[in-house]
């Protein structure tokens, strides 16, 4: 391996033969010199048998020691330590054992983790759960997770029978919704009276631009309602704090409703209820269920999309959807992928460039390492339910660590994907440049993908 200080003759011969006054033979002065540096660049490629970089490195290698999660929520509580290696001590207080079965990697970190990262992991089994006639909702923002500033989520849940619905309201931040389980028919009117109707199944998504009034209503195709996930374009959003049509009425001069409305009945508006209702029983909505016929027409571009009729892109360790302005055009401040992770899988190794991830985890086990840079490393564990924070440009990966499908959305704060593939950045750099970084050999670099990878299989 060639030493630091023939690297920087490599630099200098270049930048000499760029700055020295040419001869009569430029060409093969240029060719000389061309050659040379070549030369040299060729025996600082490390190969599978060098130990030279061994001999001359400064920084040491990284650690070739496992990490691997040392249990989980099913395992035997007597195995629950925080101890990795020769790390650690067996814990001697008051222990809360099963947050410890759910959490390995915060209770006995790998030893690649370092400092402290803010708490990028929150269950809405934690969270306060507002219940009501027919339905219940709980929801996350910042101030239980004060890493998620960019985006807000809410758990919703509807009856059937005497069906349950959210009232009429609106939002002042846009709302985009993935159905969890039954199926909710969506109404609203845009702001140049244009209406929609529509029933959103199953893994089917909504989206309502800031402002549209709309409701929310629970059909009667599964016995047991309607749940939903609602995600909000502002981490400091308040379920508490929508536009409700009830309360926005009772708050209005009974005489200005009057003279708003002029219908014949002057005891029309008399009976409206005294304070928001939110969510409240109501008949269920017929199958054929349309919208009233708007003089304005229908909105050009449906709030809704069937997520679940889509092709997942299929990779060698799960599959994956995404679902942005370019498929879903009303979707201006929300993209997503839906990302399947078969057991021993894994999604790559990646980042986003310009928006944090909102991460919510549907069904198996998973874990998540955050690089925040400067050293500074956290790992973090997930189950059904959990919602997880990544702030942009930090470098992470989710694996599946359970014996079941990992299944999880990332939800982004912008109008279309975006992600860099750490394999694709590396087969497409200049080799030489990977080598000196890495100390990869001719054979790595040429099993690096130029292609995104997206969902990595198990190792061979």
């Amino acid at each position: 391996m060639i030493k630091v200080s023939s690297i920087l003759l490599i630099a200098f011969l270049t930048r000499f033969g760029d700055g020295a006054p040419t001869s009569g033979n430029s060409s093969t002065d240029a060719s000389v010199t061309t050659s040379f540096t070549e030369a040299l660049l060729s025996t600082a490629v490390p190969t599978s048998t060098d130990t030279s970089f061994e001999e001359t490195t400064t920084a040491g290698f990284i650690s070739t020691d496992p990490n691997n999660v040392l249990w989980n929520d099913t395992s035997d509580p007597s195995v629950v330590t925080p101890q990795r290696g020769t790390l650690g001590a067996p814990i001697m207080g008051p222990d809360n054992i099963p947050l410890d079965l759910q959490n390995p990697d915060l209770f006995a970190p790998p030893t690649t983790d370092a400092g402290i990262l803010p708490n990028a992991k929150w269950p809405f089994a934690l969270s306060h759960n507002r219940l009501q006639t027919g339905g219940w909702a709980r929801q996350e923002n910042i101030q239980v997770m004060p890493i998620a500033t960019e985006m807000a989520g809410v758990d919703m849940r509807l009856e059937p029978g005497a069906i349950r619905q959210v009232e009429l309201h609106w939002h002042s931040t846009a709302e985009w919704a993935y159905v969890l389980k039954g199926s909710t028919q969506i109404t609203a009117v845009d702001q140049d009276g244009r209406n929609y109707l529509a029933t959103v199944h199953a893994g089917d998504l909504w989206y309502f631009p800031p402002g549209v009034p709309h409701s929310l209503q629970a059909t009667g195709d599964d016995e047991e309602g309607s749940e939903f996930l609602l995600v909000f374009d502002n981490g400091a959003f308040s379920e508490d704090s929508t536009f409700m049509l009830t309360d926005w009425l009772d708050h209005v001069p009974y005489e200005v409703i009057q003279k708003n409305f002029q219908v014949s009945n002057p005891d029309a508006f008399a009976h409206i209820p005294g304070h928001e209702l939110y969510i409240f029983p109501s008949a269920v909505p017929p199958d054929d269920a349309t919208a009233p016929e708007d003089p304005q027409g229908t909105v050009p571009n449906p709030f809704s999309f069937p997520l679940s009729q889509i092709n997942a892109t299929q990779h060698s360790g799960g599959a994956v959807k995404i679902v942005d302005s370019t498929t879903f055009t009303v979707s201006t401040t929300i993209a997503m992928a839906e990302v399947t992770v078969n057991p021993g899988a894994m999604r790559e190794l990646h980042w986003h460039p310009t928006q944090d991830e909102w991460s919510f985890f549907l069904e198996g086990e998973g874990r998540m390492t955050l690089f925040a840079s400067q050293g500074l490393a956290g790992t973090f564990n997930y189950q059904p339910g959990d919602i997880g924070y990544v702030p942009a440009a930090y470098g992470h990966y989710v694996e599946n660590t359970g014996n079941t499908t990992l299944k999880y959305l990332e939800i982004f704060k912008s109008a279309r994907f975006q992600d860099i593939s750490l394999n694709q950045w590396l087969a497409l750099t200049p080799p030489a440049l990977v080598q000196a970084h890495l100390n990869l050999d001719n054979e790595t670099i040429s099993q690096l993908s130029k292609v995104k990878p997206v969902v990595i299989g198990p190792s061979a």
